[in-house]
């Protein structure tokens, strides 16, 4: 008995000791993470504040902000690892049987290896390999890359502390051995396809996708894999790829814009926005859920962000709807449709990086996202009216009571001009704009008395977003440039002239294609990686660019909602407790709105 009681407290022992060293590091990392984005802020003010206040500049401000970034990208990607930021589409091994379950998850860290690995070691040989010095920021040029080597280090920390903690040391061995022999042994591999490098480097990420791999980490190990099958980029390209693909001044919008829509919920700006709407439609049929869909017109211009929108929503409204005899899921449903918008409605993240991917000018993505908002929101407004009529709503508001809830809305209202019209009238850049909102809504918060725990989490949870997006930005890079090599869309746009099809033809085939890829790539992956491809297509087809990219936004959206991966479905149900099955199923009346919409937005392309 007394070695029966012992031996469980021995081998707990490990796993223990691994879970607070664990606790230990990602307190660290996000401390750093949080004061990098604070640095990162101060960096890109004070060169706004030169520039407009001064007329003078600093001229390595966009050098300093672009290595900052990559460096925020580096600490923030392990504490991704075990959060829905890994972006893991589990779907498919929910479905195997159970001996190919117990497998995948070993697969999966040997993607996780791989990456971290080859972030290690091709950062090392490039750092090796570079000399000089930086002329704006007098510092080596190596160091930038020194960022994403200790980043791989600290994925393999984290990772082995994580797998030691769930007392799977085991399989942690299993795929430390196999991650560490295939990049060893990559180099010496040849192996004869007739499939070109990229198409091979796709097949080898959706084994990645299958097993639950990070996305992310999905990619980069597929490019380094890539080399045994022809690949002309070996591991310091593909390190070097990734790291160019981050290294955009343009990127560093996405964190302030995340931090601008946390610092507004902490600071209760939001819950004037909730106010304002409520007084506006909470007395019409089914006021709630339209009062919740006018909360997500309004906050889209202020979080650019659908998964923190559908997060606010989940808090705000599903308690609310459920009391006024909504059912839990039909709830859900119209909270995670709604979020949709904030992707949609500018200031947009999604169109950030379809900017960064396709060059086109965010000034006009942003225009265009106000139309196919509104259309968005029209149809979902209707589609509520009719699916949840039945439900009472509140008394009509009186107009002392609008003019009230207009007033304390406005400090919100205030964050849109100075993003959409600081970007469209040319004042300030999109990242400089980004930086003047999220120091806006810091004033909110300090006007509001936020004490500092709070600020410090939407620091840290918006630094830490942001290096998932990043890094999931950098890790498309070595594809798309194998897709260039290999003119994937120089052949398609070919085989599309041969059909002799329309501009109406090529624009269905391309949102069919679109949805089904919806359906298991998040929206962030699939514009970095299709968006190049068809948006080609679209303008020989004689598409406008413009109105083709709003079109590709709205399209990729709706598989936000849709199986197997549906993020903002999966974000609702975290938050709800309702299950994400009952989600799809309520769900499906405001998502044929969302493709009517699709379908008025790509009619209105082909007449303008």
């Amino acid at each position: 008995m007394e070695i029966a009681q012992v031996t469980p407290q021995i081998a707990s022992e490990p796993a223990s000791t691994a879970r607070k060293i664990l606790l230990a590091v990602e307190a660290v990392l996000g401390a750093a993470c949080a004061a990098l984005l604070a640095v990162l802020l101060v960096s890109v003010l004070f060169a706004v504040t030169l520039r407009y206040v001064f007329g003078s500049g600093f001229l390595g401000s966009e050098d300093l902000g672009i290595w900052l970034h990559v460096a925020l990208i580096a600490l923030g990607a392990p504490l991704a690892l075990n959060s829905a930021l890994a972006m893991r589409l589990d779907v498919f091994v929910n479905r195997m049987p159970a001996r190919a379950q117990a497998i995948a998850p070993v697969v999966a860290d040997i993607f996780t290896v791989l990456t971290g690995l080859i972030l290690a070691f091709g950062s090392a040989r490039i750092a090796t390999m570079l000399g000089g010095i930086s002329p704006t920021l007098g510092l080596p040029e190596w160091v930038r890359f020194g960022f994403p080597g200790a980043g791989g280090v600290l994925i393999l920390l984290v990772l082995s502390l994580q797998r030691i903690a769930e007392g799977r040391t085991g399989p942690l061995i299993v795929a430390l051995a196999a991650g560490t022999a295939l990049h060893l042994g990559v180099a010496y591999l040849s192996v004869p396809v007739s499939l070109p490098p990229s198409i091979v480097l796709g097949l080898i990420a959706l084994i990645g996708l299958v097993v639950a791999a990070p996305l992310p980490h999905a990619f980069l190990a597929a490019a380094y894999l890539a080399i045994a099958f022809g690949s002309s980029l070996p591991e310091q390209a593909v390190v070097l790829s990734t790291v160019t693909g981050m290294s955009k001044f343009l990127l560093l919008a996405i964190p302030f814009f995340l931090l601008a829509g946390g610092l507004l919920t902490v600071s209760g700006t939001a819950s004037q926005i909730v106010r304002f709407a409520s007084s506006l439609v909470g007395h019409r049929r089914a006021g709630l859920a339209q009062t919740t869909l006018l909360t997500s017109v309004l906050f889209s211009g202020a979080s650019g962000s659908s998964v923190a929108n559908a997060a606010f929503g989940s808090a705000t409204f599903q308690p609310e709807l459920v009391k006024k005899g909504y059912p839990p899921a039909q709830a859900g449903a119209i909270i995670a449709a709604t979020s949709v918008l904030d992707n949609v409605i500018p200031p947009s993240i999604a169109f950030l990086i379809l900017a960064v991917a396709t060059n086109l000018s965010v000034g006009s993505l942003l225009v265009g996202g106000f139309v196919a908002g509104g259309v968005m929101a029209l149809c979902l407004a209707i589609a509520i009216h009719f699916t949840a009529s039945e439900h009472a709503a509140q008394p009509r508001a009186d107009r002392a009571e609008r003019l009230n809830s207009a007033k304390a809305a406005i400090p919100a209202f205030g964050l849109g001009v100075i993003v959409v019209a600081g970007i469209r009238m040319g004042i300030v850049t999109t990242t400089e704009a980004a930086a003047l909102a999220a120091l806006y809504t810091l004033f909110l918060g300090f006007g509001a008395r936020v004490r500092i725990q709070p600020l410090y989490d939407a620091f840290r949870q918006s630094a830490v977003e942001a290096s998932a997006i990043g890094l999931l930005i950098g890790t498309a890079g070595p594809f798309a440039f194998l897709l260039a090599v290999d003119n994937v869309s120089g052949l398609l746009s070919s085989l599309v002239a041969g059909l002799g099809l329309g501009p109406l033809g090529v624009l269905i085939i391309i949102n069919v294609l679109l949805l089904l890829i919806g359906l298991v790539l998040d929206i962030g992956a699939a514009i970095l990686l299709f968006a190049p491809i068809f948006l080609p297509l679209a303008v020989a087809a004689g598409v406008d660019p413009i109105h083709f990219g709003v079109i590709l936004v709205v399209n990729l959206m709706i598989g936000g909602l849709t199986p197997p991966v549906g993020m903002l479905v999966f974000v609702v149900s975290g938050v709800t407790r309702v299950p994400a099955g009952a989600l799809f199923s309520a769900i499906m009346p405001y998502l044929g709105a969302l493709v009517a919409s699709l379908a008025l937005l790509t009619a209105g392309a082909l007449l303008l």
